[in-house]
């Protein structure tokens, strides 16, 4: 499994230079992406993931580093694989807008 892992690296590393965006980068713009396609504030995001409301709003603002367990809880409250929190956007893909403020319908 180790050989695998390297080539996977080396094809997530390529893919972030090719989109000219970092690893921490890609994390902000698919959370925030996913989250407010899912209609979930932040607290209920971090309410679903088991981790501190202002952990949500750093990491979209790019101001941490997200552990490995905390990726696999935001990952899984987005009903989503932690792959698709990596994945680069479409070119000319506009950054995911802030939702209203105020308390979000649970769903």
């Amino acid at each position: 499994m180790p050989f695998m892992y390297r080539i996977a690296s080396y094809f997530i590393y390529y893919d972030f230079r090719w989109c000219g965006m970092t690893p921490r980068e890609l994390l902000a713009w698919n959370i925030r992406k996913l989250r407010v396609e899912r209609g979930l504030s932040q607290e209920r995001l971090a309410l679903e993931a088991q981790i501190e409301r202002v952990s949500i709003s750093q990491i979209e603002r790019k101001q941490v580093n997200l552990g490995i367990d905390s990726l696999g809880k935001i990952a899984q409250a987005l009903n989503c694989a932690v792959s698709d929190l990596l994945m680069t956007p479409p070119p000319g893909d506009k950054m995911p807008p802030v939702l209203r403020p105020g308390r979000k319908n649970s769903k």
